[in-house]
């Protein structure tokens, strides 16, 4: 792993978390939390950007491409929603015909992430208490 490549990460995870946190406060209902419509929005447009993203790198940028992947792909919009990492990798899945391990892969992130969620929380609770 060389040292630029972690410079471009940490640069690009900084700009995305930012970004990340500069829509869901313009989106977010003032008192309204009945809806998570700032991280739908974020998602949403994450998945977006990642996909134009490829498809710019694929055709306009090839020879530039390890530097600035690191920079927007995994630093941008890794810091901005890792949901668009993971709606590329079912693109993936998908455009190989491999429609089950799509699924799997699908209800196993959602899922396992949720239940990931409350077992840490769980955890955590009965240690403070």
């Amino acid at each position: 792993m060389q040292a630029m490549a972690l410079v471009y990460v940490m640069m690009g995870g900084a700009i995305g978390s930012m970004l990340r946190y500069v829509i869901t406060v313009l989106i977010a209902r003032p008192g309204d939390m009945t809806f998570p419509y700032g991280t739908l929005c974020v998602n949403i447009l994450g998945s977006f950007l990642m996909g134009a993203w490829i498809a710019t790198m694929a055709h306009w940028l090839p020879e530039r491409g390890r530097d600035m992947n690191l920079l927007f792909a995994v630093g941008v919009l890794g810091g901005f929603t890792t949901f668009s990492t993971f709606s590329l990798d079912i693109f993936y899945l998908f455009e190989r015909g491999a429609i089950t391990q799509a699924a799997i892969y699908i209800l196993s992130s959602v899922i396992c992430s949720v239940l990931a969620l409350v077992l840490g929380m769980f955890i955590v609770s009965k240690i403070i208490n």
